[in-house]
């Protein structure tokens, strides 16, 4: 959530902050909205007062014994009128938090201009797409000798779910220990198992809600759960409703979780085989520090995604997002991209994100400065560590053989109980 003084004192600024991602702020409807609100508080703060000078003169008048009777009417209408502004007054409030919960992060200046994807700024490439003496195959006819099956998973619940048998399923297994162990061991992490179901406080807190309500799974009943889209959600919010101190920080979590995501606003994308799912899981990694870091904080995360992918050998690229393509919570993302040979391009495996103080202010999420001793917002970042469906769909595509089998990325190996190679 963007700051409320920053809305008060500049929003002509704000709208053309915004402007930038191609959002149009209604500035004419907030800023009647903040006119409203003020003079309603004006008034309701007046009346108030008048109030309670009023009960002081009930108070004097029975003391000498004057008639209190006419005070104490002029004292009952006070009261019947402001319960009538501050209920106007909450209403105000809660229309001014609804359109403030719906605008999106400001920019930081370094992100591209651009509408969309085509405007994505490369910034960098390793490794070389691998040239092959033979036909290459996709994921998924290399997947179904090999113990991938979608029409069972269809039979069970549909389209975008997949099964996984024998040493298929177990290199999913491997791809996301190897993760966890390299992150915790190598960078510093620290694990944590968290809930797959989460409340609506939890989505609003990192900005998932109300704006992307269709492409979350809710849970019939009481009191109301979702399935987490990513690890994301309830990671960060480990530091919801906390005061910090300021030695705890930087906390750096990676969590391994199945993503649940209904992928309305993807209808026809990707509709062959694991590339997108309704199902899927990652290795999520989550940063919180102090404002003047975060900014390091985000290169660093983003060499963690992309030691994943080199130990792996996996070709790929980072990609700075421009404007138009940040997602609606971040300041500044970075997209890495895998090398698919069957697509002849780079697919995006890993989101890496400076979401400044907009989700810390959603969660109250804030840390004791020493220099003034006083709670101030913690910044967060979150990236994927990285998604393991794509990181499998990678290792099939680029291991591949000329016999159909798939060798093993040395670094699985030892995660496989020695097996170099999945063979038909």
């Amino acid at each position: 959530m963007l700051d409320p003084k920053l809305l008060r004192s500049d929003l002509p600024g704000v709208a053309a902050a915004l402007g930038r991602r191609g959002f149009e702020l209604d500035v004419g409807a907030f800023a009647a909205l903040e006119q409203r609100r003020k003079a309603v508080q004006i008034e309701a703060d007046r009346l108030r007062a008048e109030r309670n000078a009023t009960a002081k003169a009930v108070g004097q008048a029975m003391a000498t014994g004057a008639d209190a009777a006419p005070l104490k009417a002029q004292g009952e209408s006070l009261g019947r009128r402001l319960s009538e502004l501050e209920a106007e007054l909450e209403a105000v409030q809660a229309q001014l938090q609804t359109l403030q919960a719906g605008l999106p992060n400001i920019l930081h200046p370094d992100v591209p201009e651009g509408r969309d994807e085509s405007a994505n700024v490369e910034i960098r490439r390793w490794g070389e797409p691998r040239s092959f003496d033979f036909a290459p195959l996709d994921h998924v006819a290399l997947g179904e000798r090999l113990g991938m099956d979608f029409e069972a998973a269809g039979r069970i619940s549909g389209a975008r779910f997949v099964v996984l048998a024998g040493a298929l399923a177990r290199l999913h297994r491997a791809l996301v220990q190897f993760m966890l162990d390299l992150h915790v061991r190598a960078h510093g992490y620290r694990e944590v198992y968290v809930p797959y179901l989460v409340q609506a406080a939890a989505l609003e807190g990192t900005g998932q809600l109300p704006k992307f309500a269709q492409d979350l799974f809710r849970v019939d009943g009481e009191p109301g759960f979702y399935l987490i889209p990513t690890a994301e959600v309830p990671v960060t919010n480990l530091v919801r409703d906390r005061i910090l101190e300021a030695d705890a920080l930087p906390l750096k979590f990676a969590a391994h979780t199945p993503c649940f995501r209904s992928e309305a606003g993807a209808a026809g994308k990707d509709t062959r085989g694991m590339i997108r799912q309704h199902q899927f899981e990652k290795v999520e990694l989550v940063h919180v520090v102090r404002p003047e870091r975060s900014y390091e904080a985000l290169e660093e995360l983003t060499g963690h995604a992309q030691a994943v992918l080199e130990a792996l050998g996996l070709p790929y690229r980072v990609l700075a997002l421009c404007a138009g393509d940040v997602g609606f919570s971040s300041a500044k993302t970075y997209d890495l991209e895998v090398w698919l040979p069957s697509q002849q391009r780079y697919r995006e495996i890993s989101s890496c994100s400076n979401c400044e103080a907009f989700q810390a202010r959603r969660m109250q999420a804030r840390w004791r400065n020493p220099a003034t001793g006083k709670p101030e917002l913690v910044h967060t970042l979150n990236g994927s560590g990285v998604a393991v469906g794509r990181a499998l769909v990678a290792v099939l595509e680029n291991y591949q053989q000329a016999d159909g089998s798939v060798a093993v990325p040395p670094a699985l190996v030892p995660y496989m109980g020695g097996l170099t190679r999945l063979t038909v």
